[in-house]
C-alpha cells in the first residue's frame, strides 16, 4: 500500500477514534450524579463510617484541596464533592478515619506543578478540535483550487539534465540544417533583427510516425541551451467550453516569462484540424481552442524570443489559417531515412550495446528498407533481448535477423505444426516468389525466405526494392505485379490445385494495378487521373464525394485492371514453367532448412546446392557481385570507411577494383 492510499484509510479512522474518547468522556459527566457536600457533613460521614473511598486532589497551589468520594450506600454514578482549606487538623481526621474504619484513600499531586498535565486538561481537547477542523477547511479549500488550476497549462517544462543534441539525431542531416538557424536566433537574436530578417514563428514537422520528429524538436532546444515547454494537442480539448483557450493563454504566458524559450506541441492535428468540417459541424470546444492558439501565434512581438514547432502524421487535415505566414510559416517534411540515414541511426542506438565482429551495420541497412528510427531503435533493443535470453554475450547477426523479422511479422510460431501438404505447399509458394524476383530485374529482391510461420502468416518472404529510387517506371510495376503473382501461380503448377495463401499477395497486386489505371494514367484509358487521395471521413470530405467519371468509364477501369492482371499472371506462369527445375531446387531446400538467405539462394542458384552444413558462404565467392549490385555513392561510403585515398573522383568501376584490392 503506498503512502497516498495509506494516508487516505488512517486518517478517517484516527479522526473517528478521537472522536469516540471525547463522545465517551462527554457521555460519562452527563450521567454522573454528583452530591455538593459542606466540611461539616463530610467530618459527620467519617465519624460515623459512611464513607467508602476519598480521593484528595490540591486544587492549584495557593492551599486548597478538593475531596471528591463516595459514601457505602451510594450507587455506582453517584460520588460527593467538597472543597477545604489545607490544614493539618483536617488531613488528620481523615486519616485517623481512613485508619479506623479502612476505607479506600488516594491522593494526587499538585497539579500546578505539573506543566504536562495542565496542557493535557486544558489545552488538548483544544487543539484536537481545532485540528479536525482544520483538516476538513483545507480539504476544501485544495478542493476548490483544483477547480482554479482547471484552466492551467498542461506544458511540462523539460528536465534540463537530459538535454538532446545534434549528434544523437542521426538520419536527418536536411531537416537539421533547416533548424540551425532556429538556435542561432534563440541563442543571438539581435543578428539577425540588425539585418532586418524576421525568423520563422511557427515550425511544423510532418512525416511517417517514428521519423524522429519529437527528437528533432528537442535537439533543437538543447543546441540552443533554452527551455524546452512539450505539450500534446489532446490536452487542450476537454469537456467544458473555454478550458483549452484558457490552457492556451497560460502557456504562453509562462513561456514569455522564460523567453527565449521553445514550445513543442505532439499531435497538432488534435486540436488544429479545419474549422467547420465534420458532419456536426459548429463552433466546438475545438475550435474555440484553435482560434486562441491563432491568435497567440499572431500577436508574438518581433523579439520576444519564443518559438513554437508542432509534429502531425497529418498536415492534410490542418487548418489553413494555421500554415500561413506569421504562423506556422515553414513546414519541414521528415521522411523514412534513406540507406545512409539508417546506418548512420543504427550506429546511435548501437552505442551502449555489445555486438559481435561480424555485425556490419551497412548491409543491416541495406536489408531496413521502408523502417523508421523507432523501428530501427526497436529492433537493436529486440536483439539484445534475444542476446540475453540466449545467454549470449554478444549481439550477433542471429539475433539481428530474427529481431528484424519479429518487427515486421511477430515472433515465430514454432509450436504450430504443419502437415506435410501444408508445409511443401507454402515451401512451393514461398520459392515461386523467389524465382520470379531472380529471373526478372524490376521485380523486387527476395532477402530471405522461412516456412515458419510469424504473425497471421504461413510463411514469410523478404521482398525489398534493388535500389530506393522516388520514381517506379510502368515495367517495374508490371513486375512487381508479376513477383508478387509468382506464389499461386508455383502452387497451381506443383499441385494443380489454389489455396487461400495468396489473399494478401492479390490485394498489393490490385492496389498497384488500380494505382497505374486510375492515378497513373498506365493504361489504354490514357493519362487521365480518375481518382486521388480522399481525407477522412470524419472530416466530411468524402462523405457526400461525386463520381467525377461515369458508369462506362467505371467498367473500362475494371476491365483496364483486369488485363493487367491477367497479362502478369501469364507472364508469371510462363517464367516459373521455364524455370520448374529452379523452383523445385528453392522449395525442396526450404522443406529441409526451413529459412535461407539472399546470400544462400545466390549460392544456390549459381552451384545447385548450399555449401556446406552449416550454411556458411565464402565471402569470395559473391564479393565482386555484391560490390557491383552497390550504388556508387554507397561504394563511396565503404571506401571512406576502408580509408581509401581519392574515392571520391574514381568512377564505380575504379571504386570496385579499389575495394577489391583492399581487401587483398
Amino acid at each position: 500500500m503506498n503512502k497516498k492510499t495509506t494516508k487516505k484509510v488512517v486518517l478517517p479512522y484516527t479522526v473517528l477514534l478521537v472522536f469516540m474518547v471525547v463522545f465517551y468522556f462527554v457521555w460519562a459527566s452527563l450521567n454522573q450524579e454528583i452530591h455538593k457536600m459542606t466540611y461539616d457533613e463530610f467530618i459527620s460521614e467519617v465519624n460515623n463510617g459512611a464513607i467508602k473511598e476519598v480521593v484528595i486532589t490540591p486544587s492549584s497551589g495557593d492551599g486548597i484541596y478538593e475531596i471528591n468520594g463516595k459514601l457505602v450506600n451510594y450507587k455506582e454514578n453517584e460520588s460527593f464533592y467538597l472543597k477545604v482549606p489545607l490544614s493539618s487538623e483536617s488531613l488528620s481526621v481523615i486519616y485517623s478515619a481512613q485508619k479506623k474504619n479502612g476505607f479506600k484513600l488516594d491522593t494526587h499531586s499538585d497539579p500546578g506543578n505539573s506543566l504536562i498535565l495542565t496542557f493535557i486538561v486544558q489545552f488538548l481537547p483544544i487543539i484536537l478540535i481545532l485540528g479536525v477542523g482544520w483538516y476538513f477547511l483545507t480539504k476544501q479549500m485544495g478542493s476548490a483550487n483544483k477547480s482554479m488550476d482547471f484552466g492551467r497549462s498542461r506544458a511540462k517544462l523539460s528536465d534540463s539534465n537530459h538535454k538532446v543534441k545534434f549528434d544523437q539525431v542521426a538520419g536527418l542531416d536536411e531537416e537539421k540544417e533547416e533548424v540551425k538557424e532556429l538556435i542561432d536566433f534563440l541563442k543571438n537574436p539581435k543578428k539577425f533583427t540588425d539585418m532586418g530578417a524576421r525568423i520563422p514563428k511557427g515550425i511544423l514537422l510532418f512525416g511517417p510516425p517514428g521519423t524522429g520528429k519529437t527528437l528533432l524538436a528537442r535537439s533543437v532546444a538543447g543546441e540552443a541551451n533554452v527551455p524546452f515547454y512539450y505539450i500534446s494537442g489532446s490536452e487542450f480539448v476537454e469537456l467544458f467550453v473555454g478550458v483549452g483557450a484558457s490552457r492556451v493563454r497560460d502557456m504562453f504566458k509562462q513561456a514569455k516569462q522564460t523567453a527565449p524559450c521553445l514550445i513543442f506541441i505532439d499531435e497538432i492535428d488534435a486540436v488544429g484540424r479545419q474549422r467547420g468540417t465534420g458532419l456536426g459541424g459548429g463552433h466546438d470546444e475545438r475550435e474555440q481552442t484553435l482560434n486562441q492558439l491563432l491568435t497567440e501565434m499572431d500577436g508574438f512581438g518581433a523579439n520576444e524570443g519564443i518559438i513554437v514547432m508542432a509534429a502531425t502524421n497529418r498536415p492534410d487535415v490542418l487548418d489553413p489559417a494555421l500554415l500561413r505566414p506569421g504562423r506556422f510559416d515553414r513546414q519541414i517534411t521528415v521522411n523514412l531515412p534513406d540507406l545512409k540515414g539508417r546506418e548512420e541511426i543504427l550506429k546511435v542506438h548501437a552505442k551502449n550495446k555489445k555486438f559481435s565482429a561480424g555485425v556490419n551495420f551497412h548491409n543491416i541497412a541495406k536489408r531496413t528498407v521502408g523502417l523508421s528510427g523507432a523501428d530501427l531503435e526497436n529492433m537493436l533493443n529486440e536483439a539484445a533481448l534475444l542476446t540475453v535470453r540466449r545467454n549470449k554475450k554478444a549481439i550477433t547477426m542471429a539475433e539481428i535477423d530474427e529481431a528484424h523479422d519479429r518487427v515486421l511479422m511477430g515472433p515465430a510460431k514454432v509450436s504450430h505444426k504443419y502437415t506435410e501438404k501444408e508445409k511443401r505447399t507454402v515451401a512451393f509458394h514461398e520459392a515461386g516468389h523467389a524465382v520470379v524476383g531472380i529471373k526478372l530485374e524490376g521485380a523486387n529482391e527476395v532477402q530471405k525466405i522461412t516456412i515458419i510461420p510469424r504473425g497471421e502468416a504461413g510463411g514469410y518472404n523478404l521482398m525489398l526494392p534493388r535500389e530506393e529510387t522516388y520514381l517506379s517506371t510502368k515495367t517495374e510495376l508490371l513486375e512487381t505485379i508479376c513477383g508478387l503473382l509468382g506464389g499461386r501461380v508455383a502452387e497451381e503448377l506443383t499441385f494443380h490445385e489454389i489455396t487461400t495463401g495468396a489473399h494478401n499477395d492479390f490485394e498489393k497486386a490490385t492496389k498497384i494495378a488500380r494505382a497505374m489505371v486510375t492515378e497513373y494514367g498506365m493504361s489504354d484509358l490514357g493519362p487521365v487521373q480518375f481518382e486521388q487521395q480522399q481525407g477522412s471521413v470524419f472530416l466530411g470530405r468524402d462523405y457526400n464525394k461525386s463520381r467525377n467519371f461515369s458508369g462506362q468509364v467505371a467498367f473500362e477501369i475494371d476491365q483496364e485492371m483486369r488485363k493487367i492482371i491477367d497479362e502478369c499472371y501469364k507472364k508469371t506462369t510462363k517464367i516459373l514453367t521455364d524455370n520448374h527445375d529452379l523452383l523445385n531446387l528453392i522449395a525442396n531446400t526450404l522443406l529441409e532448412h526451413e529459412t535461407i538467405t539472399k546470400e544462400q539462394i545466390d549460392y544456390l542458384v549459381k552451384n545447385g546446392c548450399l555449401p556446406d552444413e552449416d550454411g556458411e558462404i565464402d565471402a569470395s565467392d559473391f564479393k565482386e557481385a555484391s560490390l557491383e549490385d552497390l550504388t556508387v555513392d554507397e561504394l563511396k561510403d565503404l571506401a571512406k570507411e576502408k580509408n581509401i585515398k581519392g574515392y571520391s573522383k574514381m568512377n564505380k568501376e575504379e571504386l570496385i577494383d579499389s575495394l577489391n584490392e583492399k581487401d587483398k
